[in-house]
């Protein structure tokens, strides 16, 4: 043990860049709890709503505004209320598949293509439960207890939208590393590059490809978002200049017969 003091004594000073180190470890360490810390609150804040309006859609507290023109759907006939719960359900599916389809949005706005978020996998059970539970027309016999089930479904499916969709723009790409946001920022540039009608057909080809190498691993695109933008560029591709109408040859006009010219006169 004294040999031990003994060569310690002899390198005192490096305590002075150990403790640096561990002060640092320590500070990152803090940084690093407290953002999860504030992400766990943010995450309840927000489940925390999504669950207000699900009781909201019940009846049971002051209903969201949304919510509200939901649930007042309650006092009107029941093929109405469907038909008007319908047109929700089918405006909220179109605004998603507004991000699912648009590569450049999901590009922008990933979190609203990822899964393991926690906002977006709830809008997706949302989605899957409302789609379960919505009748096969507005004439289709069903019970009361049915149509109230898919009211807070609909209910329900708007607000994890919301939600998902006000997390999504404001993570944006933050869950990237910078490797990965240049990337997606590469990937950005050569879309456009992709359906642009000025670039000519071997630079929107090298393009696209391009486009699926830089987002291969970080985005994972549906099947339908890639055949519209497989459509898309086909598009531009083959479609060229519009021709120009040329004028048609004036034909020259034929000799008169020698018996129908009138004979010189000589001038006197």
């Amino acid at each position: 043990m004294q040999e031990f003091w003994q060569w310690a004594g002899s390198f005192w000073w490096l305590i002075f860049p150990i403790m640096g180190m561990a002060g640092g470890a320590a500070k990152a360490w803090e940084q690093g709890a407290k953002r999860r810390h504030e992400r766990r609150l943010e995450t309840l804040r927000l489940k925390g709503e999504l669950k207000a309006a699900e009781f909201a859609a019940r009846g049971q507290i002051a209903p969201s505004k949304r919510s509200r023109e939901i649930a007042s759907d309650a006092q009107v006939p029941p093929d109405q209320l469907l038909e008007r719960l319908f047109a929700e359900h089918d405006e909220i599916t179109a605004r998603w598949l507004d991000y699912e389809l648009d590569v450049a949005k999901l590009i922008a706005f990933p979190a609203m293509s990822d899964g393991r978020q926690p906002l977006t996998a709830a809008f997706l059970r949302a989605k899957k439960t409302a789609d379960a539970l919505r009748p096969a027309s507005a004439d289709t016999k069903v019970s009361e207890q049915r149509v109230s089930e898919y009211l807070d479904a609909v209910g329900n499916y708007a607000v994890a939208f919301e939600i998902a969709e006000k997390d999504a723009r404001r993570l944006r790409d933050s869950s990237f590393t910078d490797a990965e946001r240049k990337r997606l920022d590469r990937a950005q540039k050569l879309l456009k590059v992709a359906v642009d009608e000025s670039a000519t057909q071997a630079e929107r080809n090298v393009a696209y490809k391009r486009v699926r190498e830089e987002l291969e691993g970080l985005i994972l695109l549906s099947d339908d978002a890639v055949t519209v933008l497989e459509k898309q560029v086909a598009r531009e591709i083959t479609a060229g200049p519009t021709p120009v109408p040329q004028p048609e040859p004036v034909a020259e006009r034929a000799p008169e017969p020698e018996h129908v010219r009138q004979p010189k006169r000589d001038a006197s």
